[in-house]
């Protein structure tokens, strides 16, 4: 094997960002992670101008083009760029001038930093997550023990009554600890081991789409935008749907709460394959994304931090409940939900594994 394949092969193997410019910014060679970032494959993009990825950002042409003339290395740390679906990257990227069999030639290594830093922000968001999910276990079972003494003694004490009114009493009281049972039970989540098996991810979808459309009675349009190539993956399907029915109906009653159902209101279902993807500390070949999304007025900025802690919510008859449980649904599979949300415009993302194997 020659050196120039071997080379080859190293570079293709790398998960750092590789391109290679000519003397006139045209993209000469990239590499598999090069073509994973820019989302485009290298037949597309080799001999494009790599200008078209530094757009609005003259001064880095320059810099290169210098680069290039007086051989000099250089480094930016934190550089948007755009991505041919005018989407924008945060990397750090770095410059070597190389010389090969007389021509004058770029090399740029960049290192995704905004993944870098969805890692780190996706592994506080589990951290906390656990820390709170274990500190309302804990409360909640403390509260359910005694809850079941008082509706007892309740019952009695109503048995031994003649007064209606007094009855009366003991009933509020039989009622309000049902419901407060009611409460702990849904903080303690499933009481039932989760059942995994395979699952396709759009028969979840459209069933929780059938319940949302009844419940708005038809004046919620849900747009569809399907991958139908996605693999079934490994799950327990029914909390599934109930981790996917809590974000959905989060949307709608931000729609509904804004007054636009039925005025232009709409939910957007989109999904997607990712390779590569990390969640938490652990690497993926392959992650389904199902996208949520919704052009309601999104959530408030002094919530938005924690929205998947208990008793949060943005709406004043909201029990903060929902976006917890699922959260909790889908980190059982391995999983992670994040939002992205501002005025006009909420995504609420869910990542699934498909590699991944679980317990039958």
């Amino acid at each position: 094997m020659n050196q120039e394949v071997n080379a080859h092969l190293l570079l293709d193997s790398l998960s750092t960002v590789v391109l290679v410019l000519d003397d006139s910014l045209l993209i000469q060679y990239l590499n598999p992670a090069a073509e994973a970032l820019f989302a485009a494959s290298a037949a597309r993009l080799c001999g494009a101008s790599a200008a078209a990825l530094f757009s609005g950002m003259e001064n880095r042409i320059d810099a290169l083009y210098h680069a290039l003339k007086n051989g000099n290395p250089f480094t930016e740390r934190k550089a948007a760029l755009s991505l041919p679906d005018q989407s924008q990257v945060v990397v750090d990227y770095f410059v070597t001038p190389i010389a090969s069999k007389g021509e004058k030639l770029l090399l740029i290594e960049m290192q995704p930093m905004d993944r870098i830093m969805r890692i780190d922000r996706e592994e506080a968001l589990i951290s906390a997550h656990d820390t709170s999910r274990n500190l309302i276990r804990g409360l909640a079972h403390e509260i359910k023990n005694p809850l079941g003494g008082i509706q007892g003694a309740a019952q009695l004490l109503a048995a031994e009554l003649d007064s209606d009114e007094l009855q009366e009493y003991t009933g509020i009281i039989t009622t309000e600890v049902e419901r407060l049972r009611k409460l702990v039970d849904r903080l303690l989540g499933p009481n039932k081991p989760a059942k995994f098996a395979p699952v396709n991810i759009h028969e979840v979808t459209e069933h929780v789409a059938m319940l949302i459309e009844a419940e708005t009675q038809g004046e919620l349009p849900i747009v569809r935008d399907y991958d139908p190539s996605i693999p079934e993956l490994a799950g327990d399907k029914e909390q599934l749907i109930q981790a996917t029915l809590n974000v959905m109906r989060n949307a709608m009653q931000s729609l509904k709460a804004a007054g636009i159902i039925g005025r232009g209101g709409v939910i957007r279902l989109r999904t997607r394959i990712q390779r590569h993807f990390t969640i938490g500390k652990d690497h993926h070949k392959v992650v389904c994304r199902l996208d949520i999304i919704d052009n309601g007025p999104g959530i408030p900025a002094d919530i938005s931090e924690r929205i998947f802690y208990p008793m949060i919510s943005g709406r004043a008859e909201g029990s903060g409940l929902g976006l917890p449980i699922a959260q909790s649904a889908i980190n059982l599979h391995r999983g992670l939900i994040e939002c992205d949300s501002r005025q006009g415009y909420t995504q609420f993302s869910i990542y699934l594994p498909i590699d991944c194997d679980h317990d039958q």
